[in-house]
């Protein structure tokens, strides 16, 4: 078998997997801090006497469930007992082998992009990876300093600092390693937040019950905290992941902005979300969130070329000459047999007139409005070809 193939074979299962775990991770947070803020004080007095804190009725599949939580810890342990991290974990692992192979060895092609900079692939490579070491160390250093004194003022110096390393990669990386590697960043701390502070909190709980010594709330405590900024963290990761289909956000201008406003905006939907749990409505949150994606949408829209003076008896480019620039330029990775990718990427392909012809809104778009194709424009496509696609395209894409 071919490398290349090998390369678009492993992501694709990987990927696969990498989604699997990761809605069995994401589920199950979202489950938990639904179910914490959703309890309510028991009402038989025996459960109060057992130490619980807090009970709820539910309904599913057609089954009445009675989901318990304890002030503190059970007088007794349970012996059948269960833990949430492997799906933490297994998410983690699958995304960080996904990234690299989709980024790491093909650094070259989606990690660099000369028009932002000249960094060499195992620089960019670098770059990447450190930039998920130095996104934990960071937030956990906050976390320590600030989460006991003040969430509001944690969550503007970590916020401050997303936007820092988005501006710093979006002027060193390409536009969708950037973007990826924010994500991965935050995903990274959270799956470290599960294994050093989540799990080693719980494991203490259970070996003190073991041991017949009182369980020190503090250590629920922490491990909630950092829970519940998993569950806030979430939303941004999910959009990083996505984003690298929609070139009109990581080719933006300003794409570090766009990308910390969208991720800004889903935080505030999801802080409704989690108030409401509660019982609490406060509209003024995912108005604010809507009101910031829409507003983002609006500015990001692909903006016309600007009008070219067309010469009088200039002959207006035909298909065939169009068909000529993608097959030059475009042909490597959108082909039926492409020569630089493995297979035709997003199913894409440039190679005949009516293929071209087929997807014309496309290439004008991202060759034209977006400048985001070819890839880091390794064909080395023209602006005078970008105005003949422009031409012919305005003219009916006849």
């Amino acid at each position: 078998m071919e490398l290349s193939y090998l390369i678009d074979a492993s992501s694709m299962l990987l990927r696969w997997l990498h989604l699997i775990v990761g809605i069995a991770w994401i589920g199950s947070s979202f489950y938990f801090v639904w179910l914490d803020n959703s309890l309510k004080p028991p009402t038989d007095p025996k459960l109060k006497e057992d130490g619980v804190g807090g009970e709820l009725w539910a309904m599913h599949g057609g089954g009445f469930y009675n989901p318990q939580k304890y002030a503190n810890a059970p007088k007794h342990l349970p012996e059948d007992l269960h833990f949430f991290f492997w799906p933490s974990y297994t998410t983690w692992i699958t995304g960080f082998l996904l990234i690299s192979v989709m980024y790491y060895f093909q650094a070259a092609t989606f990690m660099v992009d000369p028009a932002v900079s000249s960094i060499t692939p195992a620089q960019s490579v670098g770059i990447g990876i450190g930039t998920l070491v130095l996104g934990w160390v960071v937030y956990d250093q906050l976390a320590r300093l600030l989460i006991e004194r003040s969430q509001l003022l944690f969550a503007v110096i970590y916020v401050a600092f997303v936007t820092v390393v988005a501006y710093v990669l979006t002027q060193f990386l390409a536009g969708r390693a950037a973007y990826i590697h924010v994500g991965a960043m935050i995903a990274t701390t959270m799956s470290a937040n599960v294994f050093f502070w989540i799990i080693p909190a719980q494991r203490r709980q259970v070996a003190a019950m073991k041991r017949g010594e009182p369980v020190n709330p503090l250590w629920g405590k922490r491990a909630k905290q950092r829970s519940y900024h998993n569950n806030y963290l979430t939303m941004p990761v999910l959009f990083a992941m996505i984003s690298n289909h929609y070139a009109s956000t990581y080719g933006h201008p300003h794409a570090w902005a766009v990308l910390i406003l969208i991720m800004l905006g889903s935080v505030l939907i999801r802080h409704f979300f989690n108030l409401r749990h509660k019982g609490e409505y406060r509209w003024e949150f995912p108005i604010a969130g809507l009101a910031i994606l829409l507003g983002v949408l609006v500015w990001i829209a692909p903006k016309p070329p600007p009008a070219t003076t067309a010469v009088p008896g200039a002959p207006v480019p035909t298909l065939a000459d169009v068909t000529r620039i993608a097959q030059e330029r475009c042909a490597g990775c959108h082909a039926e047999h492409p020569t630089i990718m493995p297979i035709a990427q997003m199913g894409v392909m440039l190679d005949t007139p009516e293929r071209v012809k087929q997807h014309a809104q496309r290439i004008y778009e991202r060759a034209v409005q977006l400048k985001t194709m070819p890839v880091a424009n390794m064909t080395n496509m023209t602006d005078a070809e970008r105005a003949e696609i422009a031409a012919w395209y305005a003219a009916g894409a006849k």
